[in-house]
């Protein structure tokens, strides 16, 4: 169905959400090994898949900023349109990416899509959300006839010039080849994802103690949140927070031993790199959006989460899931990664 074809790919989710897409771009291209694949994504979100060898072309829309207006929504399926695709697949129902695959002229319109545009599908796949988000869209691929879905994982591939950024860094930094380093990622877009700040300062003190050197990460929107963790502080970290672009951080995550995170984009970014992490969960199902990992440790309360979460909407009124998860779970939990690491 796909091999020798024009395939357009569209996902204009979040950033966790498009790295979660990356196991099935690599299990189409085994699937279409002659096929010229194309991909629409947000434009701030570019590099997770601007390198990945497994596409022929990547085209973006700012859809927050200039694009944010039903005449470029129009424009941008006009453009397509004009490339000819024989296959549309849309892999998130929201209304901006149906409207965009609803007016883009194709052969064969597939995946999912809103209700208000269901019309224009060829064949139209209902998301199973009682998976994993990486094994729902690769359940689309088997909806459409492919036995093999074989993939590497998550993937984000740094270009050449990312690493330069990682590398430069680093060494402004006085970070050496002999440093040992575990990265913090301590935001989420979701207030009810977050672990308390001075909760993450204790646990770098203790690690940095132990002998590794502690790097902060995470967005512009992250750097309050780290500056108060900072304040609890007895030790001095790496501050990168802010610091890159999606590219440059999935280059310099792939220096740190391990990665201490919340649930969110930057934890996926993580593991795209093959770092082992762990994962503070409260009202987050792990089981459908947890690490794609074999090389995780998962952290809950005891007990986990008195269930006010609903798929991605939480309605924690005291943050008890959160707040009961403690600083000696982390670092156990991270003392077991490093030791198995080490061996």
């Amino acid at each position: 169905m796909f091999d020798n074809k024009k395939i357009l790919v569209t996902f204009l989710m979040h950033l966790g959400d498009l790295i979660l897409v990356t196991p099935f771009i690599h299990a189409l291209r085994i699937a279409a090994p002659n096929a010229h694949i194309t991909m629409l994504v947000d434009d701030k979100l570019k590099d997770v898949v601007l390198f990945n060898p497994n596409l022929n072309q990547v085209m973006t829309i700012d859809k927050k900023g200039c694009d944010n207006k039903i005449s470029a929504l129009m424009k941008c399926a006009q453009d397509l349109s004009a490339q000819n695709f024989d296959i549309v697949i849309n892999l998130h129902p929201n209304e901006r990416c149906s409207f965009i695959c609803a007016f883009t002229k194709t052969a064969f319109r597939t995946g999912t899509s809103h209700t208000l545009f269901r019309w224009r599908w060829d064949k139209h796949i209902k998301l199973d959300r009682t998976l994993h988000a990486a094994d729902m869209y690769l359940q689309v691929l088997k909806e459409l006839g492919v036995k093999n879905i074989d993939n590497n994982g998550l993937e984000i591939f740094p270009s050449n010039t990312h690493f330069k950024e990682a590398d430069d860094f680093w060494r402004a930094n006085g970070v050496t080849s002999d440093d040992k380093i575990i990265g913090f990622n301590i935001g989420s877009a979701v207030v009810t994802k977050r672990w308390a700040s001075e909760r993450f300062a204790k646990v770098a003190d203790i690690l940095c103690a132990e002998g590794y050197k502690i790097v902060f990460f995470g967005g512009e929107m992250d750097k309050q949140i780290v500056e108060e963790a900072v304040e609890y502080m007895k030790s001095s970290p790496i501050i990168a927070t802010g610091a890159f672009s999606i590219g440059t951080l999935s280059a310099a995550m792939r220096r740190c031993s391990l990665i201490i995170t919340n649930d969110s984009g930057p934890m996926h970014v993580a593991i795209s790199q093959k770092v082992p992490i762990i994962a503070m969960y409260g009202p987050s199902n792990p089981k459908l959006y947890g690490p794609y990992t074999k090389n995780a440790i998962i952290v809950r309360a005891d007990p986990q989460c008195l269930g006010c979460g609903k798929g991605m909407k939480h309605t924690c009124a005291d943050l008890q899931c959160m707040k009961r998860l403690t600083v000696e779970q982390v670092v156990n939990a991270a003392e077991k990664m490093l030791k198995n690491i080490v061996k």
